[in-house]
């Protein structure tokens, strides 16, 4: 293949919280870049992700689930990360649960930059029990929007991935490599840590605590191969610290174990990781601490 055919551009993923837009992206660059979980708003922040192949460059921009309730400066930031993550797009990766469309989805549509191609990848066929309901779903979603592609995938599975690729690299401009070779993300090491971290928290706890905790990293030191990693994830009230410990400090140290085999995964080295919990109340609607815990957008 000729350099002329080389493509490289950028693919903001967008769509209402919990379609799997973290999952696939992970899926797409083949490694755990963006935390998931099953449960909405898990993604607070722009993940960048990048796919290189010898014909094309691929560099995902992974943004928070669109907010529908603007009540606290966390939400807001949330909503303005997704404004800036599509701005400059090639190609709009507009992320839908199959058969599960309605008019959340169809709000955030009339956000998506009119310059950018737009694909449709349709999440979670596997769980369709019909599967000949799927088709006529297609038609309705291509008859009401102008999409250069829609791709049926799962992104817990990994169904269609490469199709969706594929559909992809063609709407991109032609162009040389925007990165090197190796690099998967632009995220730091440090926010990615941060993540890894809160992600534990939202698969340990229920289904409202999570939404009042964050996570800072406090010191972040590299000597060598080994990482040595300060954290205090803060929570919004006195009560919730004691949950988050738990009894004689098992579920502190629960998150703590199972973050710090994931850093080991990611980052290719040993970790040191030193976590802890402290309060500070009204820290979601307060711009000052969401801009020192690394939400700045």
């Amino acid at each position: 293949m000729s350099e002329s055919a080389h493509r490289a551009g950028y693919v903001a993923i967008v769509g209402r919280p919990n379609v799997g837009k973290s999952t696939l992206l992970n899926r797409l660059v083949g490694q755990k870049i963006s935390i998931t979980s099953r449960k909405p708003q898990t993604t607070r922040q722009r993940v960048t992700g990048i796919l290189t192949r010898d014909d094309a460059q691929l560099v995902f921009v992974d943004t928070p689930g669109f907010q529908t309730r603007h009540a606290s400066a966390l939400n807001r930031f949330m909503n303005r990360s997704v404004t800036h993550g599509l701005k400059d797009v090639d190609v709009v990766l507009w992320v839908i649960e199959a058969m599960k469309f309605d008019e959340r989805d169809a709000a955030l549509h009339k956000m998506f930059p009119r310059q950018a191609s737009l694909v449709l990848a349709i999440n979670k066929v596997d769980r369709l029990r019909d599967k000949n309901l799927l088709l006529p779903f297609v038609r309705q979603l291509h008859e009401r929007f102008r999409c250069s592609a829609i791709v049926p995938v799962s992104a817990q599975k990994g169904l269609r991935i490469e199709e969706l690729v594929n559909a992809i690299v063609p709407l991109l401009p032609v162009g040389t490599r925007l990165f090197e070779e190796e690099e998967i993300t632009t995220s730091s090491e440090r926010v990615l840590a941060a993540e890894l971290i809160r992600e534990k928290l939202f698969r340990l706890f229920g289904d409202e605590l999570p939404y009042a905790t964050a996570v800072e990293i406090e010191r972040y030191e590299t000597r060598g191969s080994l990482r040595r990693i300060y954290a205090a994830i803060i929570v919004d009230k006195d009560s919730q610290k004691p949950i988050v410990i738990g009894s004689r400090g098992a579920k502190l140290k629960s998150i703590a174990t199972q973050a710090r085999k994931d850093m080991e995964a990611l980052f290719g080295g040993k970790v040191f990781l030193e976590v802890w919990v402290k309060v500070k109340s009204g820290w979601a609607d307060d711009e000052s601490t969401l801009k020192r815990i690394g939400y700045d957008a």
